[in-house]
């Protein structure tokens, strides 16, 4: 069985690594993936996948990246289940295991 999966995308916020109580680092933003093809009036829509990333992942990403720069992603797809208001609801986002700094705004608007 796999579980695997690379995006490629542009970061909707700055991501920022907060330290959790037991020490370790972690990282929540989206990421925008736009879709390869139209739809029905022509235009092309996007998706904004939630990636979490732990540790010196979480740390570099956030000292080197910001919103807008390009990003590779790949990493695995995490399902968690909570109750809330007595219904279960559920949460799909990517843990990252690699992120790769594919281009950065700064560096795009001089060129």
């Amino acid at each position: 069985m796999l579980n695997q999966v690379v995006l490629v995308g542009r970061l909707t916020s700055d991501p920022d690594a907060v330290v959790l109580d037991g020490g370790h680092k972690k990282s929540v933003f989206n990421v925008a993936v736009p879709r390869s093809y139209k739809n029905s009036n022509g235009e092309y829509e996007t998706d904004f996948i939630r990636c979490v990333l732990w540790d010196a992942i979480a740390t570099s990403t956030a000292e080197y990246c910001k919103k807008g720069d390009i990003v590779g992603i790949k990493g695995r797809i995490q399902v968690s289940a909570f109750e809330k208001n007595e219904k279960k609801e559920y949460i799909t986002e990517v843990i990252a295991e690699k992120v790769t700094f594919l281009s950065n705004k700064k560096q795009e608007e001089t060129n």
